[in-house]
């Protein structure tokens, strides 16, 4: 017996996301630039092509949904599959039912593997020569950047799709949705939720469907549990806690916020730099790894512009691994502040950087010259003449030297200083 029969669920046991997981595009919210009317992806799933392809992109974007729907246009056996907790003898099984299913029905088959990026080498390997048979068809889904995390072969045998957070207008409508919705949502509740509670709500799930969508479910578990009368802002905070941050410290997200906070410094943007850093130390990230975006940065982006903004960082790394957390985040902000706000001068870089493509690609790796040749041994001059024309640069007569090779003559890698 339902203790609180006025609150029905559709099933005891799948939740709230589960349920209003879209089947067709009328219900599908977001990701617009992919599945928009006469946009590839969309074309390639209702002509019912059996390309593989990889969906990348943040938790709870419609990845899962995109596979089902991929599924039901070409009427294909659809088999689902976690790399959590899946492994080599799962494929093969699918594998022999997709054979059997082709011989007796003339089906083709998906095989849809979440968290593909969990797969290791071997268990990607176990997957391509099906592919390339054309036993099956891949659909697999990642929240890490396929580039690093699946391997060269299975990559090149897919399509790779990027989805994106949610627009917090899209999470409205999804939430609206599961409200109104009297089978498989909260439709035939009763109880209303306070405006501001929902907005608290659309801005925790930081464009995760999914998580909107539980949260939303356990404020009415909640509410109902305590026969109350109205799902309030109080409840909502009770069950988040704090503030969601989308931050990986292991994953894509590190070298997206590592890459937004070095490019903030670069643009001299303070108030950027100082957000990131504020990300950053908010999801746990290490101060060595935000201290040497600093040194980087000071030296390629500050450089002789502003020789103490390296001087500077030096010491604020001195003054972290002493104070440590969360005296620490202020002397970090002392330097992403100064190294922002500093005049900004690349010739470092590009100088080293010119010579080594010289030296590395273009093969222009010559001798050093014979008057600069080292003297310091007792045959240097007498016998082999290393030395001889060098020109002190103290004495009166040391114009003219030659300091790069004679093929090099002339070559300049240093900018005109503009300081």
């Amino acid at each position: 017996m339902e203790l609180f029969p006025e609150y029905e669920r559709k099933t005891l046991v799948s939740p709230l996301a589960d349920r209003m997981r879209p089947g067709n595009w009328k219900a599908f919210t977001g990701q617009e630039h992919l599945v928009g009317i006469g946009l590839p992806l969309r074309e390639l799933m209702e002509s019912g092509s059996r390309l593989s392809f990889i969906l990348w992109g943040p938790p709870g974007t419609g990845k899962t949904t995109l596979a089902r729907i991929a599924s039901r246009f070409t009427g294909s056996e659809f088999f689902e599959i976690s790399a959590v907790n899946a492994g080599v003898a799962d494929i093969r099984k699918i594998v022999e039912g997709a054979k059997l299913s082709w011989k007796s029905k003339n089906k083709e088959t998906i095989l849809f593997i979440d968290e593909i990026h969990r797969f290791n080498k071997a268990q990607q390997d176990a997957v391509l020569p099906h592919i390339e048979n054309g036993t099956i068809r891949l659909i697999g889904s990642t929240t890490e950047n396929p580039s690093f995390e699946v391997i060269p072969a299975l990559r090149s045998r897919c399509q790779t799709f990027r989805l994106e957070p949610l627009e917090r207008s899209q999470i409205r409508d999804i939430l609206d949705r599961a409200l109104r919705d009297s089978e498989k949502g909260l439709g035939k509740s009763s109880l209303p939720i306070d405006e501001m509670a929902l907005n608290l709500i659309v801005s925790f799930a930081n464009g995760d469907a999914r998580q909107a969508l539980n949260v939303l479910e356990a404020a009415y578990d909640v509410v109902f549990f305590r026969k109350g009368k109205q799902v309030d802002l109080k409840t909502v905070e009770g069950i988040i806690h704090k503030t969601a941050i989308l931050y990986d410290k292991k994953g894509t997200e590190h070298y997206d916020h590592a890459s937004a906070f070095q490019k903030s410094l670069r643009g001299s943007d303070a108030d950027a730099a100082i957000y990131w850093l504020a990300k950053m130390i908010a999801g746990g990230e290490g101060p060595s790894f935000i201290i040497r975006r600093l040194l980087v940065t000071a030296a390629e982006d500050v450089g002789n512009a502003d020789p103490n903004a390296f001087i500077l960082v030096q010491a604020v790394a001195l003054a972290v691994e002493k104070l440590g957390f969360p005296e620490a985040r202020i002397p970090l902000a002392q330097a992403v502040i100064y190294v922002a706000q500093a005049p900004k001068d690349n010739s470092a870089i590009v100088a080293i950087d010119q010579a080594l493509d010289d030296i590395q690609k273009k093969g222009l790796s010559y001798p050093v010259p014979v008057h600069l040749k080292d003297t310091h041994y007792k045959d240097a001059k007498p016998k082999h003449g290393f030395g001889v024309d060098y020109k002190y640069p103290h004495d009166q007569n040391s114009e003219g030297q030659e300091y790069l090779p004679k093929q090099l003559k002339n070559r300049k890698y240093v900018p005109i200083s503009r300081h």
